[in-house]
């Protein structure tokens, strides 16, 4: 995209507008399951990111956004129906594990692929595209192998609403969720700025391309930990939540200073994308685990809208911001929100994500027989 349009306020208006696309496309996603079964619509899901993916492949001016925004809208229905898979077959108190599992079993795609990306578009700027094609077709053939069908079906004690926004009110009425989804943006935000603007701030800053691919490798390698971070937050969910965010907003705060040189930036906010992983485990956990099966569909949906939210909220403030401001002041920006995050997370409850302790009734009649 900077090789492209060459401007950083450019790609955020780009991304700013694809961002508004997929929101509105997560928000329709439940009404549209209601005429197309689940299984149909994460098929045509993934075909359409592999028509982004060649369009990608084969653009080389501004229909690039379009392949991206194809890409986009079709991750965005993707990932709504897989949590709504999730939470159909994993049960509250293992929901911690099977994120825990999902990052390291994606952590070699997550190291590999930046720096691989990169690589291969200096070899033949098509080939990232086409790998990540053929990646797709992968994932359709699985999908279809473990054939999860449409889900597991719960009966409603109310009939749906006609309105396909009504479930937004539903929403809004949990507290528990409006955190969690909160949770999910910022951490979302974080990873927007680390991912899109600190390889710009370094190209601008004459470094090269390359070293934003090698930077998100390096930090993506540290999922390969995520079962020895597992093990250490088990039963500490809230800890771990406000630790995230607390340590990551400092790091990107002390980042926008920029009082000891280039490098030393770089260096805070690859430390950063630790605790961003460490959000990556558990910051979606509170949402997940109080989401009721009856709105799992409608939940799933809302809870998927933290991406897109994240990628209007991102851009549309960098475009802002870079009118007046050096990007520097993005990373404190991205400070003030995780330390909202950060006091929010303190009032979540000390024992959630803990398994509940069944009380045992001794029947005291029967021993007296």
């Amino acid at each position: 995209m900077y090789r492209v349009y060459a401007d950083a306020q450019v790609v955020s208006e780009v991304y700013f507008l694809i961002g508004v696309l997929s929101l509105a496309m997560a928000l329709l996603v439940p009404w549209i399951s209601r005429f197309v079964p689940r299984r149909w619509l994460y098929t045509t899901a993934v075909i359409v990111f592999i028509i982004g993916s060649a369009i990608g492949a084969l653009a080389e001016s501004w229909v690039l956004a379009i392949g991206l925004g194809l890409m986009t809208l079709s991750v965005v229905v993707i990932t709504v129906c897989f949590n709504a898979y999730v939470m159909d077959y994993v049960s509250r108190c293992k929901l911690s594990e099977i994120e825990t599992l999902r990052l390291f079993y994606s952590s070699a795609a997550w190291t590999a692929g930046p720096f691989l990306g990169i690589w291969l578009m200096g070899i033949w700027r098509p080939a990232p595209f086409i790998l990540s094609g053929l990646a797709a077709c992968i994932l359709l053939a699985a999908f279809w192998r473990f054939r999860l069908g449409n889900g597991k079906a719960i009966q409603k004690a109310k009939s749906r609403p006609p309105n396909p926004f009504a479930y937004l009110h539903l929403f809004a009425k949990q507290p528990r969720l409006v955190a969690g989804w909160t949770f999910a943006v910022i951490r979302s935000c974080g990873w927007w700025v680390y991912v899109v603007y600190l390889p710009i701030y370094a190209v601008e800053n004459g470094y090269s391309e390359q070293l934003g691919g090698i930077l998100l490798s390096a930090s993506n390698a540290f999922l390969f930990l995520t079962p020895l971070m597992l093990k250490a937050m088990r039963g500490r969910v809230r800890k771990a939540v406000i630790l995230g965010f607390a340590g990551s907003g400092i790091l990107f705060l002390l980042a926008s200073f920029d009082l000891a040189g280039q490098l030393l930036v770089i260096a805070l906010l690859v430390g950063a994308s630790i605790f961003l992983i460490v959000l990556d485990m558990c910051a979606g956990l509170p949402f997940l685990m109080a989401v009721r099966p009856s709105e799992r569909t409608e939940m799933a949906a809302v809870y998927s809208t933290y991406r897109d939210v994240s990628g209007v909220l991102t851009p549309g403030a960098a475009s802002l911001l870079l009118i007046f401001l050096p990007l520097q002041f993005m990373f404190s920006l991205t400070a003030i929100c995780l330390f909202s995050c950060a006091w929010l997370a303190t009032k979540l409850h000390p024992r959630l994500g803990n398994k509940k302790i069944t009380p045992i009734v001794i029947d005291h009649r029967a021993e007296e027989v």
